[in-house]
């Protein structure tokens, strides 16, 4: 409740009469709320109810010695100052003294004192009483009065009788009154609610510039999710529990979990499903639920787990998927960076209209337009010490890229006692290279109870190999009520070998629903032995979102040769930006002749970075060129075509085949520095190709010593031509013992024609032998 200094009298009424009319125009407010309600934030502008016009001229009034002039005056008669004067009284909490001068002002006639007499009842207990004078007082035009009187009967359960009241003050421009009908109307989801919250924002109401941005944030969200935007989108972001949202498509450290899990060959050579399934799939380090950051998996960042901004952040990677499909399918650009997500942010605070947000148009435009002006109401309700409102700024700032803006509002926040602030500022400095104070941020989050930077410090002391602070921290997090902390605690366990440990860990967080954490004890049952076991959690962890598992699913069934099942749970999981389900699903349309699918797949694989899928489809581009013809004198040398281009990627990643292949058309375009170059990488690496064909190209140039090394190392390995050449090599030196010898070994490599060759050398020196 409140105290009004509305000094209209009750005249209008017909239950008073005013002696005499006197200019009070100078009288004073005092206003302190008398009831605290609903508010977490200590946002005094709700909690107390103040309605205070002059409170700093209250106060000079009260060193000047008002109030002993008040008195005089009131003890003579004067109903301003006997309202005044109960007003300050009622203020310092002498509800005694009180008492007397606002009864006596209200039966003069004074609406102000009617409505302090009846915060002052209502303070004693009296609460129906308090509502006759605050209804009396509401009928002769008092908002605060109506605001009292709304909140009255809400308080008994009568939400019509509130609504009228509340109405009454709200549509009088009381700002309490605004806000305490838009609360109203929020907890029955109507949808006039949003309006009357922003009348109070407009009037400084900090926590319902709080709320209102937060209603903007959720239908932001509403917008990209209802739009064409997300369509492309497997499950969105889910949330785990607890654990992080799902990676977006390419993420770096996606890719190196998914080559651990892949079980794809060494060196670059090609994965077959059947091999890859058994190669149990490894789980993901510490780091993936506990410590790291970025645009993937942040357990710090509260725009990871607030459903709105994650919203908006899934809508604007599946807005950049058409750019980066463009890149791979021209300029081979992987970088994702996405310049429509850019140009959204440029779209006006206030416009609803997607139009605002220039070249940008749809859901996801007009998502971005009412972010932009969430932000507004945010900056405006931190300005004014809302804490949780400085963490929200802070985290749209972040996700924008302002960074040290960002870090300015989580301060802010942080030293209010946000937790959530605290570990959200650590993960800036740790970005920024201060680990040391993001560590203390950290503590003072975790010691406040929160799990995310609980699990932080723990990542962080593995990270310097302190693994019993660690798991201390991890058992921190899980005591919050951070599921991360126990699928955190089972991959301690199970980087120490500590197997049932960590199967306990994971099985703890995986039944909470952590689904990486089901993932990863899937893995442990299979390489226990128990597919079986193991499969009912991938089907877990792959329903709930997690693209490791899905993927894992496909490699599962591959092993039990129903690649049917294999292919859809790899085309789920490649759908998902999973690099080696993409290749995979590229292989098997390959092997069932859809050449345009199995680019496709392949070429998201290998901008992802996988050099299996770029030497696939250099062989799929390979394979369109027509055969070159032998070239026209004074013909300049061809340029590289884009299979060439991928070869090279390829192998650059050290794929021996690719190599061997570059050296190929370095050699065929008489570049033989470049050639020799990249034989010697794939025969250095093992490939016996390469070998073979550095030792032709050295041969060639006179270094036959250095070739026949080569044509050895190839020979040794399987390649039946460098047999057959050392065979050739030795009966031209008179070695016809040696040269018999690397003949059978030619005849048993092959193939057939250099089998045949082979044979018919043999026989000659055998002849040359026995003469």
């Amino acid at each position: 409740m409140e105290f009004m200094g509305d000094r209209a009298t009750l005249l209008e009424t017909g239950r008073f009469v005013q002696p005499q009319a006197r200019d009070v125009a100078d009288a004073i407010d005092a206003g302190v709320g008398a009831d605290r309600h609903g508010n977490d934030d200590t946002d005094n502008s709700t909690n107390t109810g103040n309605s205070t016009e002059t409170d700093n001229s209250t106060d000079a009034l009260e060193t000047a010695g008002a109030e002993a002039r008040h008195r005089s005056a009131a003890d003579a008669g004067d109903t301003a100052a006997m309202s005044v004067l109960g007003a300050l009284l009622l203020r310092r909490g002498d509800l005694d003294g009180a008492e007397p001068y606002l009864r006596g002002a209200t039966a003069d006639g004074d609406r102000a004192a009617a409505n302090n007499l009846g915060v002052l009842l209502h303070q004693r207990g009296y609460a129906d009483e308090a509502a006759g004078w605050w209804r009396i007082a509401a009928v002769a035009g008092s908002a605060a009065a109506a605001h009292a009187l709304g909140r009255h009967f809400r308080e008994r359960g009568d939400e019509p009788a509130a609504e009228y009241w509340l109405r009454q003050s709200a549509e009088q421009g009381h700002a309490l009154g605004a806000y305490a009908l838009a609360d109203l109307l929020e907890h029955r989801r109507d949808t006039g609610a949003e309006r009357w919250l922003r009348t109070a924002a407009e009037q400084g109401h900090r926590e319902a510039a709080y709320r209102l941005a937060r209603t903007l944030e959720r239908r932001a969200a509403e917008e990209c999710r209802t739009g064409d935007a997300l369509g492309r989108l497997v499950c969105g972001a889910p949330a785990d529990g607890g654990a992080a949202a799902a990676r977006p498509t390419g993420a770096p450290e996606r890719r190196a979990a998914a080559a651990r899990t892949a079980g794809t060959a060494r060196n670059g050579e090609a994965a077959a499903p059947k091999r890859a399934a058994r190669n149990a799939p490894a789980p993901r380090p510490p780091a993936a639920a506990g410590g790291r950051r970025g645009d993937a998996e942040r357990p710090g960042g509260v725009w990871q787990t607030d459903a709105a901004l994650r919203a908006l952040a899934d809508a604007e990677a599946a807005n950049r998927a058409p750019d980066a499909a463009a890149g791979a399918n021209g300029t081979n650009d992987t970088s994702g960076t996405g310049r429509a997500g850019r140009r959204a942010r440029t779209a006006g605070a206030g416009g609803h209209s997607p139009a605002a947000s220039g070249t940008d148009s749809g859901p996801v435009a007009l998502g971005r337009a009412l972010l932009d002006e969430a932000a507004q109401w945010y900056r405006q309700a931190a300005a004014r010490g809302h804490r949780r409102a400085a963490l929200h700024l802070g985290a749209i700032l972040e996700k924008r890229g302002e960074l040290k803006e960002a870090g300015r509002w989580y301060l802010t926040a942080a030293k209010e006692g946000e937790a959530r602030a605290a570990c959200a500022l650590g993960f800036l400095l740790r970005d920024a290279g201060d680990e040391e104070s993001a560590a203390v941020w950290w503590l003072r989050a975790a010691q406040d109870g929160d799990g995310n930077a609980a699990n932080a410090l723990g990542a962080l002391h593995a990270a310097r190999g302190e693994q019993q602070t660690a798991e201390r921290w991890y058992r921190a997090a899980m005591d919050a009520g951070d599921v991360n902390g126990a699928y955190n605690l089972g991959l301690l366990c199970a980087a120490q070998d500590r197997t049932p440990q960590a199967e306990q860990w994971y099985r703890r967080a995986a039944y909470a629903g952590h689904r990486e954490a089901a993932n990863a004890l899937a893995v442990l049952l299979l390489q226990a032995g128990d597919p079986v076991g193991a499969e009912p959690w991938f089907s877990k962890a792959a329903e709930a979102g997690s693209v490791d598992a899905a993927f894992n699913l496909g490699i599962l069934h591959a092993g039990r040769d129903d690649d049917r099942t294999a292919l859809a749970w790899y085309e789920r999981a490649a759908a998902a930006g999973h690099t080696e389900a993409a290749l995979q699903v590229g292989i098997a349309l390959l092997r069932d002749g859809d050449e345009q699918g199995a680019e496709r797949h392949l070429r998201c694989a290998a901008g992802g970075g996988s050099a299996e899928a770029a030497f696939r489809l250099a062989t799929v581009l390979d394979s369109r060129r027509p055969p070159p013809g032998p070239p026209a004198l004074g013909e300049p040398v061809a340029e590289k075509g884009e299979c060439e281009e991928w070869y090279e990627r390829a192998a650059e990643q050290g794929h021996r085949r690719a190599q061997v292949r570059v050296g190929m058309l370095a050699a065929a375009r008489g570049d033989m520095a470049q050639a020799a170059r990249w034989y010697r990488e794939a025969a250095e690496a093992g490939s016996r190709s390469g070998a073979f064909n550095l030792g032709l190209l050295l041969a060639r140039e006179g270094s036959e010593r250095e070739a026949s090394l080569w044509w050895t190392r190839a020979a040794r390995a399987g390649h039946g031509r460098a047999a057959l050449r050392l065979a050739l090599l030795a009966a031209r030196r008179g070695e016809l013992a040696e040269g018999q010898r690397w003949c059978a070994r030619a005849v048993e490599l092959g193939p057939a024609e250099v089998a045949a060759r082979a044979a018919r050398l043999r026989e000659a020196l055998l002849q040359e032998l026995t003469a």
